[in-house]
């Protein structure tokens, strides 16, 4: 890859967040259409199918008739909860995080502090954080979560599993690697030995281990790792779901920064289609695939191609992210290597100026603990990592 310091890439896609199940209350009418019970349950199925419009519509519906039970009932924050997950997946984290706030709120009154429905939302409202870019805030939640989940469930158990997965992946952000690889292998060990390897929970972590031996170069390691990932999620998902459309563009980065472009584009192209699709144009996620697709076509000398891509990128992340998010500094600092290889100069610099100033003002906000070293920056192009 052309790119410079193309080292490793970046959290745009969140994976296998798994909504909790419906839970058992009788069915209560309320109104015109389904019950509560009946809207979220349908909400809950087109979310898992990968249908976030449809889930939104359902939510929706379930929140308004929940709203009704009252402020403190426990059916009002398991909505709630859902539908900041769906936002979250659509790329809508301002509205998201009021609700899993919300969310948490209701959960530590009604069931206390320590209870595993208080750590679903801390663990969702971490991963938003993660998004965000707040890594500090999602550190402390992921811990007081899996440390929920071990008293409750024990050491052995899925829950546990997903938390190890998801601070693995807070720590890869921040190239903590070894902390990370010890915490993804435990998470394989325990899905292996209580869901079977052909679990979705088994891709998210094997998708990340991947990342995390890509990222320090051991790349025959890490390629089985991308295909048993892919392989999974085709099977366990089916083609058109944003897991898949992960796994796509995670295995052509790892082409493409090999240098293996003929390898990597049909790769990019099926993960921008499928990530179009089934989270719509203006998606985060659909920016980073057209991001790495545009680096590629600079790398080819397909310069009108790759600009469209880029603009586009930017375009959606300063929309869904705001315009200081790391990403999108991301955007303008691989947008500015076309620029200069066209010949623009001026505008390359003023670019690469507005990306600095993006990182300092996030970097004040991710302050390291007197005890964590400073980790360098992260290279500008970006892996689409998943958690659940």
């Amino acid at each position: 890859m052309t790119l410079h310091n193309a080292k490793s890439h970046l959290v745009a896609l969140a994976g296998l967040l798994c909504l909790a199940l419906v839970m058992l209350w009788p069915t209560t009418v309320l109104g015109e259409g389904g019950s509560w019970q009946e809207e979220r349950a349908a909400g809950t199925a087109a979310y898992r199918a990968g249908d976030y419009a449809a889930a939104e519509a359902r939510l929706r519906a379930a929140l308004e008739r929940a709203e009704r039970f009252g402020s403190r009932d426990a059916r009002l924050a398991a909505t709630l909860n859902d539908l900041g997950l769906t936002y979250f997946r659509m790329g809508r984290y301002a509205e998201a995080e009021p609700l899993h706030e919300r969310a948490l709120a209701i959960r530590e009154r009604v069931y206390g502090a320590e209870h595993p429905q208080v750590a679903a939302t801390l663990n969702d409202l971490g991963f938003l954080y993660v998004q965000l870019g707040r890594y500090a805030e999602a550190e402390g939640l992921y811990k007081r979560a899996l440390a929920i989940r071990e008293r409750v469930y024990g050491a052995e158990h899925p829950e546990v599993a997903r938390s190890l997965n998801n601070m693995g992946s807070l720590y890869l952000e921040q190239e903590r690697y070894a902390e990370a690889e010890v915490l993804y292998q435990r998470a394989l060990g325990i899905v292996g030995k209580t869901l079977g390897e052909g679990h979705p929970y088994a891709a998210a972590s094997l998708n990340n281990l991947a990342a995390l031996y890509h990222d320090q170069g051991r790349y025959a390691e890490a390629e089985p790792l991308y295909q048993r990932a892919l392989a999974i999620a085709e099977k366990t998902l089916g083609p058109a779901h944003p897991q898949v459309a992960a796994s796509l563009n995670n295995l052509a980065l790892h082409y493409d920064q090999q240098g293996k472009l003929g390898e990597a584009e049909p790769l990019y192209r099926q993960a921008l289609g499928v990530a179009e699709k089934t989270l719509g144009p203006a998606h985060p996620d659909v920016a980073a695939s057209l991001d790495h697709l545009a680096v590629l076509y600079t790398a080819q000398g397909r310069y009108e191609e790759a600009e469209a891509h880029h603009r586009r990128a930017l375009e959606i992340r300063r929309a869904a992210l705001g315009p200081g998010h790391p990403l999108v500094a991301q955007s303008l600092e691989t947008y500015a290597e076309l620029l200069a290889q066209t010949g623009r100069n001026t505008e390359a610099k003023r670019a690469l100026l507005l990306a600095a100033s993006i990182r300092a003002n996030a970097a004040k906000l991710n302050q390291p603990r007197p005890d964590q070293p400073q980790t360098p920056e992260k290279a500008a192009v970006k892996r689409l990592k998943t958690t659940e």
